[in-house]
């Protein structure tokens, strides 16, 4: 799928995501919030003037979101995560907000009330999709704006010796033994590090 897929998914199917930021202390803080808008050009949330999250995202203009698709256990479900840069683009698009978000009047329901609302725009970053709903597992990774896509994982150089271990512990079964090196699937490894800790021969590169 395309970034912007990922983008609606994130604000149509899941709607509420956990963002997370550094407080005044230097420890992590995370809250419930809603994505308002997705675009081409990335994703958009709300807040107030007088809370501590507005006072971190001016401070840090970044933040790391995770959201999750509901399902019946977590073997239907799917996850998103995105980190990134961030602008206040003020009031520029509420009229916007509220005009897709309708629930918000309930919250907010005066012009007055909305004064202190200010919208953020994630313009720039990079993303992760999960599937766990997928036989097997599937990831994928996509960037918004000019963010960079990390080559995250687990890879295999040319010290494979193609002894086979490592797929003999892969849980997903991702790797290709047909070649040497062998190859890990990427779009379908679970990260478990499995294949490092027991290569005898020190082939795995990993890449977190």
């Amino acid at each position: 799928m395309r970034t912007i897929d990922y983008l609606n998914m994130l604000k149509n199917e899941i709607h509420s995501a956990v963002f997370a930021t550094i407080d005044e202390n230097g420890l992590p803080c995370t809250r419930a919030i809603d994505i308002m808008l997705a675009d081409e050009a990335g994703i958009y949330f709300i807040t107030a003037k007088g809370k501590a999250f507005y006072h971190q995202l001016m401070a840090q203009k970044y933040v790391s979101i995770s959201a999750m698709t509901n399902g019946k256990d977590s073997l239907s479900k799917k996850s998103i995560t995105v980190q990134g840069k961030i602008k206040n683009i003020g009031q520029s698009r509420l009229d916007e907000v509220f005009r897709e978000n309708s629930y918000m009047e309930e919250i907010y329901p005066t012009e007055k009330s909305r004064a202190a609302l200010e919208v953020f725009w994630l313009y720039e970053g990079e993303g992760e999709f999960f599937d766990l709903s997928s036989v097997p597992i599937f990831r994928d990774t996509f960037s918004i704006g000019n963010g960079k896509v990390s080559q995250k994982g687990y890879f295999i150089t040319n010290k494979c010796r193609g002894c086979k271990i490592c797929y003999a512990n892969c849980p997903q079964k991702c790797i290709d033994i047909s070649v040497k090196p062998v190859m890990i699937h990427q779009e379908n490894c679970l990260h478990c590090g499995n294949c490092y800790d027991v290569c005898p021969f020190g082939a795995i590169e990993r890449r977190l």
